[in-house]
């Protein structure tokens, strides 16, 4: 009956627009009205990942919780962690709508909200109301009218600090002009510095980790592998997530709602993304963390993330096309993938394929 009701209730969400039905579940998530789909514990798939403790590998991407309305409801889901924003120092709207699309024949995505969100001091709040020590992470990024987008950066690793498990730099969302420009090596290294001496400084006050990641775009070429690489390497930044959205519109069924200006996620994304992890786990070595992002849309493909070099994995679009059972879904389904090929650890088929996916063009 359950999976009937959440059958009718998608089918509903998907006659309004894409922005308004994100709405909607936000409101229905929040209400508390979607029941907890959350899996037995399993130790094997609890992750120590930069010095954190996950329960499970399975997290939300930052993008669905922009202003940090709904952490715990999505932890309740079946989540092992989950990642709110990307959040900017002052509140912006974003891009014109309509700027969601869905791309149903291909369960795919594309949009180009660009960082609309409430600002720092709003989600600030939000997060302070909860309860103890919730495994969330802050993504922080700059304003689109920013004047110096390296101190937005610092100022959200400063804001969030006290709340924050861990922090994401994304510097590659389509969607603000000049963004991806950050990912070039100059500029990644003044950035990293700027973002990991705050940090450091926010450590020192609060006496324990604050972890920094990096999120990266899926298009990149091997040039540009190579410098993120050995910035990565050259500064004490605790991981990658990759990947964020991708400008490609390779392999889509023809439509005009694919023609759309934005990023596109979702099924499509999951080879171009999980290359490009494959490619990066090579180029950083095996002791730098990833976190594998991109068509997540079952246990198999979240364990194929895992084969290809990633710790962790997150997913976001997925959750649109198959509801919000889905995290507790894959986790139960990486258990049975444990059984069945006779795992102490989720961790043990880490790397298994990198070379497999590395060599994929």
């Amino acid at each position: 009956m359950r999976l009937n009701l959440e059958a009718l209730a998608r089918r509903a969400l998907f006659l309004a627009d894409p922005e308004t039905a994100h709405g909607l579940s936000i409101k229905a998530l929040r209400s508390g009205l979607v029941p907890s789909h959350a899996a037995p514990a399993d130790p094997r798939l609890r992750q120590s990942v930069a010095g954190i403790s996950f329960p499970n590998p399975v997290g939300m991407a930052a993008g669905y919780d922009k202003n940090a309305e709904v952490p715990e409801a999505l932890l309740r889901l079946g989540f092992g962690f989950t990642e709110i924003g990307t959040v900017t120092p002052r509140p912006q709207a974003g891009n014109d709508r309509p700027r969601i699309f869905r791309l149903v024949r291909d369960e795919a995505v594309i949009n180009r909200l660009g960082f609309n969100n409430e600002g720092h001091a709003a989600a600030l709040e939000r997060l302070k109301a909860c309860r103890a020590d919730p495994l969330i992470g802050v993504n922080i990024g700059a304003n689109k009218d920013s004047t110096d987008r390296v101190n937005d950066y610092v100022l959200g690793i400063r804001c969030f600090a006290p709340v924050a498990r861990y922090f994401t730099a994304n510097i590659s969302s389509p969607n603000t002009p000049g963004l991806r420009d950050l990912q070039a090596r100059g500029s990644l290294s003044a950035l990293l510095t700027a973002v990991l001496e705050a940090r450091d400084i926010e450590v020192r006050k609060l006496k324990r980790k604050l972890p920094v990641f990096l999120k990266i775009a899926p298009d990149l070429s091997d040039e540009g592998m190579d410098d993120i690489a050995a910035e990565a390497l050259a500064h004490p930044l605790d991981g990658l997530i990759i990947s964020n959205t991708t400008l490609s519109r390779a392999g889509l069924s023809e439509g005009p709602q694919a023609a759309e200006a934005g990023g596109l996620s979702g099924k499509p994304l999951f080879d171009p993304s999980t290359v490009v992890l494959a490619k990066m786990r090579q180029r950083v070595g095996p002791n730098l963390p990833i976190i594998g992002v991109g068509g997540i849309h079952s246990a198999e493909t979240a364990a194929e993330k895992i084969r290809a070099g990633a710790d962790l994995v997150q997913l976001y679009s997925g959750m649109i096309y198959e509801g919000p059972a889905l995290p507790g879904r894959i986790v139960r389904g990486l258990s049975r993938i444990c059984d069945r090929e006779g795992l102490a650890s989720i961790r043990d088929i880490r790397d298994s394929r990198t070379d497999y996916w590395a060599a994929k063009v």
